[in-house]
C-alpha cells in the first residue's frame, strides 16, 4: 500500500468514526494493519536501517579507526597537522592527509572505505582532528591523575602569548611515584585573560579540582620570577600559601640562570660603553663616578624607586639596547618577538621624550617623597617641602 493511499485511508476513517458510521475498535485494527504495510515497505528507514547498518557500522569504524592512528603518530612526533592547500588536487595535503593516504596504500579495505566515504561523514575535518586530540588529552589527564594516586605533589606553573596574542598558562606537577622515582608530568595549557595573580590562581585551582587534585598536598611551587608571581603579598605564591601554609616557593632554575646570564651580558655592554665615552672625552674619571650597576626595579609602594628605575634605564640605555639586539637575533622566536616589540617601543621617540620628562618630574618630586617616608616626621618642614616642590613642578610647566 502507498503512503498516498495510507493517508487517503486515515482520512476516509477518521471521517467514518466522526460521522458514527464504525466503532473504535475496527478503527484500530485498520490502523495497525496500515502501520504494518507501512513498516513492510522496502523503502522504509528501519528496514533499510537493518540491511546495511553492520557494514556501514564497520566501514566507519576502519575509516576513523585510521584517522584516530595518524593524529596519534602526528601528536606524539609533534608534527604539525594541516597544510598550505589541503584540496584534493594539492600535490601536498598537509601531514594528516599525507599521512593518511600512506595508511590506505597498504590497505584495499581503508582505500576503499575512504573513497566510498559520504561527504558528510569523511572525519577529516579540523573539529574532528581537534575531537580526537581532546579524547587523548583526557584520557592523558587521566592517566597522570591515577599515576599521582594520594601522594604530595609539587606545581611549576609558566605563562607565555602565543601567536595570536593570547596569555596562556601551562601547569606541570612533580611528585614521587609508587616506586620512588620523581616524575614530572605536563598537566595543562589554559588560555587565561590575564597574568593578574588572582586569575593565574583561579585557573590553577579550577584545573586541580577538576581532576580531584587536593590544594592541601601542594608542597612547592615553581614560577620565574616575574613580580605578579613572586611579590611578596599580592603574588601568586603568597596566594596558594594562604590555603596551603607548606606549599613554598622555589625560583624557577632556568629563569634564574637566564636572567643571571642577561645581568652579566648588560653589564659587560654597559662597562663597553663607559670605556668608549671616556676614551673620546665624554665621561670624567674621578674616584665614585661611572659605576657599573645594572637596572633597577620600581616597587609598588616606594614611588623613589620609579626614580632610580628611570635614572637607571637613562644611564644603561645603550647597553640595554645592545642586549636586546642580542636576544633579537640569537633566542626562540617568541623571546626575539617581544625583544623586538621592545625594543622598537624604547627607541621611539615618544618613549624617550616621556623618559626623559618623567625623570625630570621624579627628580623633584624625589626629596619630598624620601621625606615624607620616614618614621619621624616634622609637620611644618613637611609642608614647606611640599610648597616648594609645587613651585618647581610649576616652574617646570611655565618653561614648557
Amino acid at each position: 500500500m502507498s503512503s498516498n493511499k495510507i493517508n487517503k485511508w486515515g482520512f476516509i476513517e477518521i471521517e467514518n468514526l466522526w460521522r458514527g458510521k464504525d466503532n473504535v475498535s475496527s478503527l484500530n485494527r485498520n490502523a495497525e494493519k496500515a502501520c504494518e504495510d507501512l513498516i513492510n515497505q522496502p523503502q522504509h528507514i528501519s528496514r533499510r536501517f537493518d540491511n546495511f547498518n553492520a557494514e556501514q557500522v564497520a566501514t566507519n569504524r576502519l575509516r576513523l579507526r585510521a584517522h584516530i592512528l595518524v593524529v596519534r603518530l602526528l601528536a606524539l612526533q609533534e608534527i604539525p597537522f594541516r597544510g598550505h592547500d589541503e584540496k584534493s588536487s594539492s600535490s601536498n595535503r598537509g601531514n594528516f592527509f599525507e599521512f593518511l593516504d600512506v595508511l590506505a596504500m597498504e590497505n584495499d579495505e581503508l582505500s576503499k572505505a575512504i573513497v566510498k566515504a559520504p561527504k558528510n561523514a569523511k572525519y577529516t575535518s579540523h573539529d574532528i582532528q581537534k575531537q580526537i586530540l581532546y579524547v587523548f588529552s583526557v584520557r592523558l589527564k587521566n592517566a597522570i591523575r591515577e599515576e599521582i594516586g594520594v601522594a604530595k605533589y609539587c606545581i611549576i606553573i609558566d605563562e607565555t602569548r602565543d601567536e595570536s596574542k593570547k596569555e596562556q598558562m601551562s601547569i606541570v606537577l612533580r611528585f614521587v611515584d609508587t616506586n620512588g622515582f620523581i616524575q614530572e608530568r605536563f598537566f595543562w595549557l589554559a588560555h587565561v585573560s590575564d597574568t593578574a595573580a588572582l586569575t593565574l590562581k583561579n585557573a590553577i585551582y579550577s584545573a586541580l579540582a577538576h581532576y580531584n587534585l587536593d590544594v592541601q598536598n601542594i608542597r612547592g611551587q615553581g614560577y620565574d620570577g616575574a613580580s605578579n608571581i613572586r611579590g611578596e603579598f599580592n603574588g601568586l605564591q603568597a596566594l596558594i600559601m594562604k590555603d596551603c601554609k607548606i606549599a613554598y616557593y622555589v625560583h624557577c632554575f632556568a629563569h634564574r640562570l637566564q636572567l643571571a646570564l642577561r645581568n652579566d651580558e648588560l653589564k659587560k655592554a654597559h662597562t663597553d660603553d663607559i670605556a668608549h665615552l671616556i676614551s673620546i672625552n665624554e665621561l670624567e674619571t674621578m674616584p665614585g663616578l661611572n659605576q657599573i650597576g645594572t637596572l633597577q626595579q620600581a616597587a609598588d609602594t616606594r614611588w623613589s624607586s620609579h626614580f632610580r628605575s628611570l635614572s637607571s634605564l637613562i644611564r644603561m640605555f645603550s647597553a640595554t639596547c645592545a642586549v636586546l639586539l642580542k636576544v633579537m637575533e640569537d633566542e626562540l622566536p617568541s623571546q626575539r618577538a617581544d625583544a623586538t616589540s621592545v625594543y622598537d617601543e624604547m627607541t621611539s621617540f615618544d618613549f624617550v621624550f616621556i623618559l626623559h620628562l618623567m625623570s625630570e618630574i621624579m627628580g623633584i618630586t624625589d626629596f619630598l617623597c624620601q621625606t615624607l617616608q620616614r618614621k619621624s616626621q616634622d609637620i611644618s618642614n613637611a609642608m614647606e617641602l611640599v610648597s616648594s616642590t609645587k613651585r618647581l613642578l610649576q616652574e617646570l610647566r611655565d618653561d614648557k
